[in-house]
């Protein structure tokens, strides 16, 4: 929405006015088109030899599990290798009870070793563990910071930077760690000979663009399997264990996304609505990274229609529709009676029919009215958002922030993707739209990554405008002090993941794991979803159009 906006109390706009602050906006066209569409089952088709392969060697990584002492190093070692490489999915069973056993032990005999410290600060805060951060004041000076001989440990270094962003608010020794070992690895990244240490350069470059805790696993799994190959102690099993995943995976979610191309084809919205974004690969992007796991294959069709759609939604909100007929779409979604749709001009009334064929499929599901009464409430805010538009009104950032929370969509994606997930309850959706703690930082985190990366490039209010109108700052003071409250949030995540939860693991990995998503597509300071021809789309390829792994 226009951020050319005065402080006057909003009022409902004239029709005389509406045509003349209607909007536009050019996006790219579809960077994938009809691509998929040669992924026909010839090519998808997993075979009986690479299943058989697949079980073999699975049975010998879960011995190789068994077989290694939870009290040694080497354990930790092998549980990291096995969850960077994607696969840690096989034997979540295995790795809990050695976690159990690690965090029971709190085993340390390795203590003067930082990398191994922070290895195992990491694997328990990962497991759910609340691991004493106090296990690091051993590393610091009498002046409370971290010795400078640990900056001659490279490998020591790599451990406890990854290890310092599972760290939770209020404790200040971890936002040294970080300080400390981030400020070093960056130094060390000018230094590095390209010709002598390029294994080296990648990994130091790679962790300080993306951080384990904020990587989404089937991405970090391929650049990981990489490095992997390239360590002399790597097991041969588990690596080709951990290639043969990945390849099998990938002709899944090919066909996955061959479905769900002839899908979008068959509705041909993007020539019905040319305004709008056509970002379906990307949408099913986004539900990958959910949860990319076989099971999930009904959650993630699902997530991929309905974020689709919702593009498409949003652009006729925020770019093409008038006033007059944003209320009548509004209402009509909120009555959710094909029998309304009449009142509809053609091109809302061809979304609203798509939009209710797609929660016609979920059928019976206990979610499927969950689901709907969070795109209701998904809509009613857009409309909140557009009266601010056409009335010019800059709201507070406490206003702001009440509606924007709800237009950023966690809440409706979430429990879109949990309703196609059989053991989901009716008590699970009882306590997801209650809106708990958990999912209220998740909602500041993506609304103000969202905001940080898209404001100025769109013609909208954002958190950035109206801090800078309340506060009377820069835009650089206003994203600045916003940034901090997203650095929080990650904080509050990793709190939530800890135990005691609130709810599952599935349900809170869900959740953490849609931060990790968009993280991938704000972090850079632009925004990857509606422009995706660059960042966005490299991913795409690496995870559904590169050659399998050899």
């Amino acid at each position: 929405m226009s951020a050319n906006c005065v402080s006057a109390a909003p009022t409902s706009p004239k029709n005389s006015d509406v045509e003349e602050i209607r909007k536009s906006a050019t996006y790219h066209s579809s960077v994938w088109g009809n691509h998929f569409l040669s992924y026909t089952s010839d090519v998808t088709e997993i075979t009986a030899a690479e299943k058989e392969q697949l079980e073999k060697l699975k049975e010998k990584v879960k011995n190789l599990l068994a077989q290694t002492p939870d009290e040694s190093t080497g354990k930790m070692e092998l549980i990291d290798a096995i969850q960077r490489l994607g696969v840690g999915y096989h034997f979540t069973t295995e790795i809990q009870e050695s976690l159990r056993q690690i965090h029971e032990g709190q085993i340390r005999n390795d203590d003067d070793d930082v990398r191994v410290v922070a290895l195992r600060f990491r694997l328990l805060r990962q497991g759910g563990y609340r691991a004493p951060c106090d296990v690091f004041e051993k590393f610091m000076d009498d002046g409370g910071n971290f010795k400078e001989s640990l900056k001659k440990d490279v490998e020591g270094m790599l451990s406890l930077y990854e290890a310092s962003y599972y760290g939770i608010d209020g404790e200040e020794i971890m936002d040294k760690a970080l300080e400390f070992s981030s400020s070093h690895l960056e130094s060390m990244l000018h230094n590095i000979s390209t010709k002598t240490n390029k294994s080296l350069l990648r990994r130091l470059q790679e962790a300080l663009d993306t951080p384990i805790s904020k990587a989404a696993i089937r991405l970090g799994a391929t650049k990981f399997i990489s490095t992997y190959r390239e360590d002399e102690s790597h097991n041969e099993d588990i690596l080709n264990f951990a290639k043969l995943d990945f390849n099998i995976l990938q002709k899944m979610h090919q066909e996955e996304a061959n479905y769900l191309t002839r899908w979008w084809e068959d509705l041909d919205l993007a020539s019905k609505l040319d305004f709008a974004r056509d970002r379906m690969v990307e949408s099913y992007f986004w539900s990958l990274g959910v949860y990319f796991q076989p099971q999930y294959r009904t959650s993630r069709i699902y997530l991929t229609k309905i974020i689709s759609i919702v593009a498409v939604i949003d652009d006729i909100y925020d770019v093409y529709g008038s006033f007059d007929d944003l209320r009548s779409f509004t209402d009509v979604i909120q009555s959710w009676k094909i029998s309304n749709a009449d009142e509809l001009p053609p091109y809302m009334r061809i979304c609203f029919e798509a939009l209710l064929g797609i929660y016609e499929d979920m059928g019976d599901r206990i979610g499927a009215p969950y689901a709907i009464d969070t795109m209701k409430e998904l809509v009613d805010t857009y409309m909140q958002e557009a009266e601010w538009c056409y009335t010019e009104y800059v709201p507070t950032v406490d206003e702001y922030m009440k509606v924007a929370l709800v237009t950023g969509g966690y809440l409706m994606v979430a429990t879109t993707f949990l309703t196609g997930i059989n053991n989901i309850t009716k008590k699970d959706f009882d306590w997801i739209r209650n809106r708990p703690r958990l999912l209220q930082v998740a909602e500041v985190l993506t609304r103000l990554m969202d905001d940080i990366a898209g404001h100025g490039t769109e013609k909208k209010t954002t958190a950035v405008s109206c801090y800078m109108k309340e506060y009377e700052c820069s835009e650089m003071e206003a994203s600045r002090e916003l940034s901090k409250q997203v650095k929080k949030a990650w904080k509050d995540l990793n709190d939530e993941w800890m135990e005691p939860r609130s709810s599952s693991a599935e349900i809170i990995g869900c959740i953490v794991n849609m931060s990790r998503v968009l993280h991938i597509m704000y972090s850079t300071g632009d925004d990857g979803f509606s422009d995706s021809s660059t960042r966005t789309t490299q991913a795409v390829k690496t995870l559904l159009v590169d050659h399998p792994m050899n």
